[in-house]
């Protein structure tokens, strides 16, 4: 009787974007967490100043739309007045007119965003991703929806940031984040970091 070889059975391995997803992961908590110390004195010097110079909290909570379209709260400090609509700042008319007397000091060197830390630590949102839509940008979210986009989470910067910010309108913005999509590698990343840190020395695609 003829016995039949059977091969062995070969352990499964972790794919290339399960080992990028943990890496990732990793490399978020730990770059958060080193930030948060590093930044610790100029977070405390901002919350002061934010204090001081308008009334109003420190931090402004917005509701923002995570991985899977999940809703969740993003804090930053508050560069506008607390009457301002809560819409995306380029839906108002005239944003100038909303903002405090260091909000464009903060905008501009990006350090209304330090807070988001605190999103990046709990696993809410990334280093690099898409930003995170707010809850009422309908047309966003779902263009996002439908190419994917929403199955990553959002960033703290993204390759749309790096090639646009404000100024961009969402097909092109969505067209960016899709291409993120295809493209994301942990050398992806780096090269948006490191774009995002020449842009927030020039302070390129702030209007306000």
């Amino acid at each position: 009787m003829a016995i039949i070889a059977t091969a062995k059975p070969v352990p499964m391995q972790l794919n290339e974007t399960m080992l990028y997803t943990i890496a990732k992961r990793l490399f978020d908590f730990l770059a958060a967490l080193a930030a948060a110390i590093v930044f610790s004195i100029p977070i405390l010097i901002v919350a002061i100043a934010v204090r001081v110079t308008s009334p109003g909290p420190i931090l402004y909570w917005s509701d923002r739309v995570g991985r899977g379209n999940k809703i969740f709260g993003m804090p930053k400090f508050r560069s506008m007045r607390t009457d301002t609509p809560a819409v995306a700042t380029h839906l108002l008319k005239d944003p100038k007119i909303y903002l405090t007397p260091i909000g464009s000091f903060l905008r501009k060197s990006s350090l209304d965003e330090l807070p988001q830390l605190w999103c990046i630590l709990k696993g809410e949102m990334s280093i690099v991703g898409p930003r995170p839509a707010l809850f009422n940008q309908h047309d966003l979210i779902a263009l996002r929806t439908e190419r994917g986009v929403d199955a990553l989470l959002p960033g703290l910067t993204g390759w749309a940031q790096v090639n646009g910010r404000d100024e961009l309108p969402i097909p092109q913005k969505v067209a960016l984040d899709e291409d993120y999509l295809r493209q994301r590698s942990f050398l992806f990343d780096l090269k948006i970091i490191i774009l995002t840190a020449l842009k927030v020395v020039r302070r390129d695609g702030v209007t306000h």
